[in-house]
This record gives structure tokens, sequence and C-alpha cells, in this order.
């Protein structure tokens, strides 16, 4: 689930304490074996499989796990399957946009589930191309707070490496870029000594809107529908929320 700024944090707290966390490692495992099976298993030579790797491993993914995985994508070991990235796009309620990233073996089993997860919490499948217009394809790194980490001190650390703003989440700087620059930003912070959470490109919604205690429950539970898809790997929704509404929302749960 990704909404923007400060949703980026929340999603990464949640992933961490995700009573889901069988779901949430068979998600990652699914993106490091299909990274290893485009771009070959040595990590040296596929950044992106590194970077799934490197998810995998903050989420406390067993070593054995991510072993067996890159070496069922590169081949070295039997029982891969032939994954393909399918994209749904639809609303919540409110009209809050949504774009919904699947990785699955079975096509109709993936239609039918995002099909059902809309329908039961009050949204709804729209046409290809309706939605994903108000999002762009964005480089997206999470770097956590740390004593004297200043804004300032990851900006000079990745500025030359194409970084293009950093925003302060609370908790964490999120660093944007261009997709294709994400690797470049993620090798500066490692060079300049600083840890990352998180690296990969995502889609960022181009304008928002703004929602309610109530317009925010309802979106997050479409999206926690949509996350309990085996085939969906990510949910992306143009919602903003204030400090105010996501406390109301902690303190519902």
């Amino acid at each position: 689930m990704a909404g923007h700024s400060k949703w980026a944090t929340t999603k990464h707290k949640k992933a961490a304490i995700d009573a889901k966390r069988g779901k949430l490692f068979a998600r990652l495992i699914k993106n490091v074996e299909v990274a290893a099976r485009t771009g070959g298993g040595d990590l040296a030579g596929n950044p992106t499989l590194f970077d799934a790797v490197q998810k995998a491993k903050k989420a406390s993914v067993p070593a054995d796990n991510i072993d067996r995985a890159v070496k069922r994508g590169s081949g070295l070991e039997a029982g891969g399957a032939d994954y393909e990235t399918i994209m749904y796009e639809g609303y919540a309620p409110g009209g809050v946009a949504v774009l919904v990233e699947c990785l699955t073996d079975n096509r109709n089993r993936a239609a039918s589930d995002v099909r059902v997860a809309f329908t039961r919490n009050g949204g709804n499948l729209a046409d290809p191309g309706s939605v994903s217009y108000l999002f762009n394809r964005r480089g997206v790194v999470l770097v956590p707070k740390s004593d004297g980490l200043s804004e300032d001190d990851v900006l000079s650390a990745v500025l030359d490496a194409g970084a293009e703003e950093v925003n302060d989440l609370g908790e964490s700087f999120e660093v944007l870029s261009e997709a294709t620059d994400v690797v470049a930003v993620r090798t500066a912070l490692v060079e300049a000594g600083l840890d990352y959470d998180s690296a990969e490109a995502q889609f960022v919604p181009s304008m928002e809107v703004e929602v309610d205690v109530d317009g925010a429950r309802k979106v997050m539970r479409l999206i926690d529908a949509l996350e309990d898809c085996d085939d969906v790997q990510n949910v992306f929704a143009n919602f903003d929320a204030s400090d105010e509404v996501m406390a109301a929302l902690d303190e519902e749960d």
C-alpha cells in the first residue's frame, strides 16, 4: 500500500509488524525469484535482484528461503513458476484512484480476486488507462532517521546521483528520483555511510485526494482486502490523510 509521503512510513512500519507475515514473506520471495529470472542470479550484476534480496532480508525473511528463490529464478533449482506482471486500475470509495500491481502465474485467478476485493469494499474496477495517468513511475528510497541526521545530510549525499527531492516523513526521509536513478541513489547513500530501509520504483501520485477519518477507513479497508490477495504485490492510491486522521485510525486498531 502506498498513498504518498506519510503513508510510505506507515506502510513500512505495518509491514515490519504484519500479522500476516507469511503472506508478506511469500510476496518478497516472489519478487526475488522474478528478479533472478529476468536478470540472472548474480547480485553484483543484477541491481533489481540486489534490491529485492535486501528488502527480503530487512523484513527478516530467512536466508535459506531467499537463496532458494534465487536458484529457482536463475534455473539452478526446479520449481520456479512463470510469473507475469498485470496492472489493474480502479477507484476506492470517495473517488480515490487505485493501482494494483499483480505478479501471477494465473491471470484468471488474479482478475477474479481483485474484482471481488473492489466489489466487496465499496470500490470498482476501471478501464485500463483511466487511473494510471494520475501516477508517475518514480524511484523511492526510504532512509531511517538517526541521531543527528538531517534532511540536508541526506540531500547532499544523493544530489549528484539524480535525486530530485527529499521529504521528511516523521520517522524517515523519503528520497524521490527518476525510476531509472534508484540504484544510483541507493549506491550514493551506502557510499556516504547511510542506511536505507527500501529502494524501489513505485507509482507516485501526481495529485492527491484528501480524506477524512471515514474516507481513510474505507480506503484502508479496500487496500487491506487487495493486499490479502495472493497475486497482489503492490497497491498504490492517491489519497492523503492528515496526522490527525492517521492518529484517529491508529486508535481504532
